[in-house]
């Protein structure tokens, strides 16, 4: 299995690389969704965050407000910090059982959609690593746009993350989005070719077929010491 880590930073395209993967038939491993899934309502995920930061983040049918906790977070890098090591575990199995039962399908290529993959160091379990990248104007200029934000606050946003230029020198693959969409696609169908070739021997024997067969030539090998040595 070819466990393949895709990351960003806000506002470099990351989201819609992750979408022209799923729309090629490449299953993704989105840890955003995994983070809304920990923090519905009565998880223990969500009991940690309302005990840490009060009910005051709550909407009124009780789920977390997130637009509200993530502006609590972003203008506080201690809170942010704390809330990344309050849920860390529980997205962490949540993207460990997303991966088994896509192993259990059969999967050989899965993205792994994850904003925080360097700083929650899970870029050690994915080979490559894919970061979508921008320069900071561009960047800064996009999330305003997008967001309808003034340029202090979404730079604020940016610096609450990990510098782009530090992630794409640690990359083994850059998608620059700084041109246009069509660019974009040009630049998405070369590392698509790149990624979804032939399995190495490790990433084979990691997959689901690869289990099989050394489950089978166990059996086959037991087998065949038994008959030479019953006779």
């Amino acid at each position: 299995m070819r466990i393949i880590g895709l990351t960003g930073g806000i506002a470099s395209g990351k989201s819609t690389v992750s979408n022209l993967f799923k729309m090629n038939g490449i299953p993704v491993v989105d840890a955003d969704v995994v983070a809304r899934d920990v923090l519905k309502k009565g998880t223990a995920g969500w009991k940690r965050v309302v005990a840490a930061f009060g009910e005051d983040i709550l909407q009124r049918n009780g789920e977390v407000d997130r637009t509200r906790l993530g502006q609590i977070v972003f203008s506080d890098p201690a809170k942010r910090q704390l809330l990344n090591r309050l849920l860390a575990p529980y997205i962490s199995y949540g993207i460990f059982w997303e991966v088994f039962k896509l192993w259990v399908k059969g999967c050989k290529v899965i993205i792994l959609d994850v904003p925080l993959l360097f700083e929650s160091k899970m870029d050690r379990w994915t080979k490559p690593v894919i970061v979508v990248w921008v320069d900071p104007e561009t960047q800064l200029r996009r999330l305003m746009e997008r967001d309808g934000t003034s340029e202090e606050a979404s730079q604020n946003r940016v610096n609450a993350q990990m510098p782009l230029d530090w992630k794409r020198s640690n990359a083994d693959i850059v998608i620059n989005n700084v041109g246009s969409r069509e660019d974009l696609n040009v630049n998405f169908r070369k590392v698509l070719v790149e990624v979804t070739g032939p399995l190495t021997w490790t990433e084979f024997m990691l997959s689901r077929q690869g289990a099989v067969s050394v489950f089978v030539s166990v059996i086959l090998g037991v087998l065949i010491c038994r008959k030479i040595y019953s006779r």
